[in-house]
């Protein structure tokens, strides 16, 4: 009993000496369990009473269990909370002075501190979440909802805790249920406090649908399409240009085949004024495609086409073919698009088999003529004494002023073409929106485009009727197959056999007539590339018109066919025509026949033998001999000849990048 109460005087005197020895007026330490007792909500409502604002303010409790398993966990309240000193016994806010209200918690300038004291220190490999809050803060910065309340400028519009209940936040790992119910939760977080209307669409939505009644979780919420921190004015460029991006995590293809598209071709190269994904199903109250609610439903399309499409903002009406049109028709889908599939087919095998004969003709070319050239040790191809000596030094006529003229204006025409298409083929790469506002941006670069559309055109038909007025005016001696004609023959057949041969040293060059066989056919590929060029391009040109009797998948064929056959001429003149006429080594670095319009008796005996012997025999010859072009004309020749050579050798190497980057 005694050795008890010994027990008991040892412990009053160690408790007494302690608490002696505290300042006077000093106070445990506020930890969370001291906040706790008052704001776990188990003590009812906590009032503030008014305050110099003349406002009572209601305080939230905190349930302890969910700030255990929170973000802030091992955080003290009064680590955000820095102006509470005291309990609550002391004054109705915590500090020293009770009529001044608490200050407001500043999250954002926090993290912000605390990210730059670990970047001082190098330590981001350490806390890259911290990292991560430090761009959302930047982003939440310039975004919607940091600007001020319209209501109460002391406000922003959502700050962080609207969204996140700072003292239970924390982002369950994916892939696990209860990520799931977090997704699941972000609506009604955005919607029931703020954004009702939107909600109340959003529910009805197959988004919605999907989530709310599914429990999906993987369907579209808020943050998928509006982004979580960078949220901006849904009618502002920069939220249009991204939004069908962000419509694109979900659904891949169908944003594949938009950007296909001339809507979402002028969107990639950064022009907001085409139809966007929202346009066209809407934002919150998306349907399914087949519910006939839905904006894109057969009986409905026309109607959401005719939003923009309408006279009002410039643009035609909108025809019946407009409903058959494909947005997002896929070209590797036969059963599903067979017109678009058939279309897509037909260009391939185009491409593919004019590329993989011509690519491979000069190739073989080249060979042939470089060890040629190693034979002859660097002497000239031409013999000087190959021609009569009375006749050394005279040129043939070849090309008159209006062929040349001509020819120029088809090559200029052509290279304007190409680069105002180029843009809208390519959107992707890094030249194009360069080359788009340079030209003066989409509607500019259109005008252009038609405009050289109209000139290249021009000159095409003006050829066709001189060439019929030619023929009607010298019928009786025309020959169709005949040695000036284009037309192809059996010995343009026999030349291009006996060209092969000499390209695998199996006998001599051939000799060639007034025109070879790639010459012939250099002149009658624009005969198909104008026809399939000139007439996809009208149709998208005049879909109102086209529109009123065509289906509207014609103009998805049109847009293939017109895209893939321009491709096709680019880079067929600029790969093998540049070739035939320039780089072959017995031309390199240039011919300026189509220039001067002359080349010398030599050369028209080395390229066109049978028509020289012909010629020759014949004693007209002589009337076809013309003075060699004097030094000026020749250096000028050569720089419009270098000129042309370097635009289109540029437009090649963009469109090569477009084609292995776009």
């Amino acid at each position: 009993m005694r050795f008890q109460r010994f027990k008991i005087w040892i412990a009053l005197a160690f408790f007494a000496t302690l608490f002696s020895a505290l300042p006077a007026g000093a106070e445990p330490t506020l930890d969370n369990g001291t906040c706790l007792t008052c704001h776990d909500g188990k003590k009812g409502k906590l009032e503030v009473p008014p305050g110099p604002e003349g406002k009572a303010r209601t305080l939230r409790s905190i349930a302890g269990d969910k700030f255990g398993q929170s973000v802030h966990a091992n955080m003290q309240c009064v680590a955000c909370h820095t102006d509470i000193t005291d309990s609550a016994e002391k004054g109705n806010s915590h500090t020293k002075n009770a009529t001044q209200p608490l200050k407001k918690v500043d999250c954002a300038n926090c993290h912000q501190e605390l990210w730059e004291q670990t970047v001082k220190r190098g330590k981001e490999a350490e806390r890259p979440r911290l990292g991560v809050v430090a761009k959302n803060i930047e982003a939440y910065r310039k975004s919607f909802h940091a600007r001020p309340n319209a209501d109460d400028k002391t406000k922003p519009n959502a700050a962080c805790d609207n969204c996140h209940d700072t003292h239970s936040f924390n982002v369950p790992p994916k892939n696990t249920p209860q990520h799931n119910q977090w997704r699941l939760s972000i609506p009604t977080v955005c919607g029931a406090a703020c954004h009702t209307e939107q909600l109340e669409a959003y529910n009805g939505s197959v988004h919605g649908q999907e989530n709310a009644k599914k429990m999906l979780a993987q369907a579209a919420v808020c943050s998928d399409c509006h982004t979580a921190h960078g949220i901006t004015n849904t009618s502002g460029d920069a939220f249009k240009l991204t939004v069908s991006a962000n419509c694109g995590n979900c659904h891949t293809e169908k944003l594949e085949s938009y950007k296909d598209t001339f809507h979402g071709r002028i969107s990639s190269l950064g022009y907001a004024y085409t139809a966007k994904c929202f346009d066209c199903h809407g934002s919150h109250q998306i349907l399914r495609a087949d519910d006939p609610k839905s904006k894109v439903s057969k009986d409905n399309r026309m109607a959401t086409c005719r939003t923009c499409h309408n006279a009002k903002k410039g643009l035609p009406e909108v025809p019946v073919g407009f409903a058959s049109f494909q947005p997002h028709g896929n070209s590797h889908d036969f059963k599903k698009y067979p017109q678009i599939w058939v279309a897509w087919q037909i260009m391939v095998q185009l491409l593919v088999g004019t590329f993989g004969f011509f690519w491979l003709h000069t190739a073989l070319w080249f060979y042939r003529e470089w060890k040629e050239r190693q034979q002859r040790a660097g002497k000239p191809h031409i013999k000087a004494d190959s021609v009569p000596a009375h006749m050394k030094g005279k040129h043939v006529q070849r090309f008159s002023r209006t062929w040349r003229i001509a020819h120029l204006t088809f090559a200029l025409s052509l290279m304007t073409l190409t680069l105002t298409g180029m843009p809208l083929f390519y959107p992707d790469v890094a030249w194009a929106p360069v080359i788009m506002s340079a030209l003066g941006g989409p509607h500019a670069a259109g005008l252009i485009h038609r405009v050289a559309a109209v000139i290249f055109a021009g000159v095409f038909f003006w050829h066709l009727i001189y060439m019929v007025w030619g023929i009607a005016r010298n019928w009786k001696t025309f020959e169709l197959f005949g040695p000036n004609s284009m037309i192809p023959n059996l010995q343009d057949g026999r030349d291009m056999i006996a060209m092969f041969k000499w390209f695998f040293g199996q006998g001599p060059r051939p000799k060639f007539d007034r025109w070879t066989y790639w010459e012939k056919f250099d002149y009658w590929a624009p005969f198909w590339g104008v026809t399939i060029i000139g007439v996809s391009g009208l149709i998208m040109w005049l879909p109102g018109f086209f529109g009123a009797f065509l289906p509207g998948w014609v103009f998805n064929v049109a847009a293939i066919f017109h895209g893939e056959e321009a491709f096709l001429a680019v880079v067929f003149l600029f790969t093998v025509h540049f070739f035939n006429n320039h780089f072959r080594p017995d031309k390199f670095p240039l011919e300026v026949v189509m220039f001067t319009g002359t080349f010398s008796l030599e050369e028209f005996k080395h390229d066109h033998g049978v028509e020289y012997q012909r010629l020759l025999d014949s004693g007209e010859l002589e009337k076809l001999l013309v003075d060699a072009p004097s030094p000026a004309k020749l250096a000028a020749s050569k720089v419009l000849g270098f000129c042309l050579i370097t635009i289109g050798l540029t437009l090649l190497t963009l469109v090569g990048i477009g084609f292995f980057k776009g």
